[in-house]
């Protein structure tokens, strides 16, 4: 995802075609919406509104039609060439999709107009967390998911993602640290509605190599420092 605003850090040459890649699109954005699935249960809902927040490219436009079939479908982005790029790949999709230029802290949508927002992997490049989570809450009608996927500072300030990416690392939160931004925002959830998964793209250390290997087993939950979380949370239907 690009950014040209104050409030956000624009993001490499390197990481602007890693989001055309086979491993982003695969690896990443397609493994990170099926447990986002999981999480929220059966039945997912069906229909109604969806924004995807940090849109970039487009390339979750067709996992999340597929998943949703919302009535009406919005991305939203900073940056005016990922703007392009994703409205090129909703037609080539075929997939209609209202496309916004702006800030995840100032989005241009009437209060409680939206059923689901969708934020993958966007919110470490945000210089103002409060203020765009507090968008997503106002957005969202009474009942409304946010289905938040990120990636932890264990991560992120790592020399891998520090020499090939650019985030703003002063903002950057371990796993609980996110969880308990979400729960103060007022987001409902559960143990069953969050993940913390341990994929090898996220342990840029190793990249889990020995693992893969069969040589050790990973760790488990509570022996190691989280790389990435997901949730599955709720404004509540009365507020």
């Amino acid at each position: 995802m690009n950014y040209a605003s104050p409030t956000y850090v624009e993001e490499t040459r390197i990481g602007f075609h890693f989001l055309r890649s086979h491993t982003w699109q695969h690896h990443v954005l397609r493994v990170a919406i099926n447990d986002l699935k999981r999480l929220i249960g059966e039945p997912l809902p069906q229909g109604g509104s969806l924004l995807d927040v940090g849109c970039g490219q487009g390339k979750s436009f067709r996992l999340l039609h597929d998943a949703f079939q919302p009535t009406r479908m919005l991305g939203l982005d900073a940056d005016p060439h990922s703007i392009s790029l994703s409205e090129a790949e909703a037609e080539r999709e075929g997939i209609r999709v209202e496309v916004l230029t702006a800030d995840c802290a100032a989005i241009p949508l009437p209060d409680a107009s939206i059923d689901i927002v969708f934020c993958h992997q966007t919110f470490h490049h945000l210089v103002e967390q409060e203020r765009a989570l507090a968008e997503f809450w106002r957005v969202l009608k009474n009942g409304g998911l946010l289905l938040f996927a990120e990636s932890t500072k264990a991560y992120i300030d790592t020399w891998v993602i520090r020499w090939f990416f650019r985030h703003p690392m002063d903002v950057q939160r371990s796993a609980e640290e996110y969880l308990d931004m979400l729960r103060q925002q007022g987001f409902v959830f559960g143990a069953q509605n969050v993940s913390f998964p341990y994929l090898w793209w996220s342990r840029s250390k190793d990249f889990g190599l020995l693992e893969r290997w069969g040589l050790r087993a990973p760790p488990p939950p509570g022996q190691r420092e989280e790389t990435l979380v997901n949730a599955a949370v709720r404004k509540p239907q009365t507020v």
